[in-house]
């Protein structure tokens, strides 16, 4: 899987009927997806893999590039419930997470729970709030939980965070911190679409598509949660090969002897690799991962994992370009 190309091979690849089934389920919610947002199939891609795999996503892209309405089109193309906020400035951790209230009319506290209790979170906006109201999320995104006044309360599963974001160098905006970076997933990057989908989204906005009205786009639930947890038990369960272990070793230990890196990737950013590879090798009808569907996702696993140190990014280095040279350096396993 790439940004901009992402398309599985054929979901009848794999000869066992029900896998095939939830393979047409997810290729169901793509198209479902597309009524709403055209041109961008490789962030479609990211979130499916994201939910077999257990993670969270980070978009970034320049305003206008359909980021919210890609998520809010995901959403409804399940069977799963979802809720929005938007971050803001002035937004408290409490407005995420909920709080603590006093019942007058029971005369003792209890717990409110905020909008994180749901299936799929929309961060829209997640670096126009400072730090603080940023790492509210940390806990929820790494423990599947909320702790409030001692008390610990689980969220439902699955559970799934699906951040907007503003290139940095916007006005308005805040860096989201390391750890919290970290958590996410994936990170994918939505560019302006070629020309031809960019006409499509025209032609449909002529023709009476209104963004803000699903509905009527006709977009309909196909896959619940017991499905999905079909799925990401199926895509667990492809079988990786030493070699195959031990090139994502050589390309995790190449990132961190990089001299333009300041800090590479973790161990945790390994692992999030091999989960990513196993689901993108499910989805396109792959029994083991190959050297291929390794490749495929270094970019979005890992371009939010490192740190460039100062003089090469003044240079016009970029994590992408480092990843790229690294990925033709490190020797493929036959």
């Amino acid at each position: 899987m790439t940004d901009d190309t992402a398309n599985p091979s054929s979901p009848d690849a794999s000869p066992n009927g029900p896998t095939v089934d939830l393979r047409r389920l997810l290729a169901q919610v793509r198209t479902e997806v597309g009524k709403a947002v055209v041109g961008q199939d490789g962030a479609v891609t990211g979130l499916i893999i994201a939910l077999l795999a257990g993670g969270h996503v980070l978009l970034e892209g320049v305003p206008g590039v359909a980021k919210t309405l890609l998520i809010r089109a995901l959403s409804r193309s399940l069977d799963l419930q979802s809720r929005r906020v938007q971050f803001t400035p002035d937004l408290m951790p409490g407005d995420i997470t909920g709080s603590v209230v006093y019942d007058a009319s029971r005369g003792a506290f209890e717990f409110r729970e905020g909008p994180v209790f749901t299936n799929i979170l929309l961060a829209d906006e997640i670096n126009r709030t400072p730090p603080k109201t940023q790492s509210a999320l940390l806990e929820a995104m790494e423990e599947r939980q909320v702790t409030a006044d001692g008390a610990t309360m689980p969220l439902p599963v699955p559970f799934l965070v699906a951040a907007t974001q503003n290139p940095i160098e916007y006005e308005g905006t805040y860096t989201l911190p390391e750890a919290q970076l970290d958590r996410f997933l994936l990170k994918v990057t939505l560019d302006i679409p070629e020309r031809d989908a960019e006409f499509e989204v025209l032609r449909r906005h002529a023709t009476g598509f209104d963004p803000r009205d699903l509905k009527a786009a006709g977009i309909h639930p196909v896959l619940g949660a017991q499905q999905l947890h079909e799925a990401s038990v199926a895509a667990a369960g492809v079988a990786v090969g030493a070699d195959v272990l031990a090139y994502m070793v050589d390309l995790a230990r190449a990132t961190r002897q990089s001299p333009s890196v300041r800090l590479g990737v973790s161990p945790r950013g390994t692992t999030a690799l091999l989960a990513c590879a196993k689901a993108w090798a499910w989805l396109s009808g792959y029994d083991a991962v190959t050297p291929d569907h390794v490749q495929a996702m270094v970019l979005p696993v890992w371009r939010h994992r490192i740190q460039l140190r100062p003089e090469a990014e003044l240079e016009g280095v970029t994590t992408d370009s480092i990843l790229r040279a690294i990925m033709q350096q490190v020797q493929v396993p036959i």
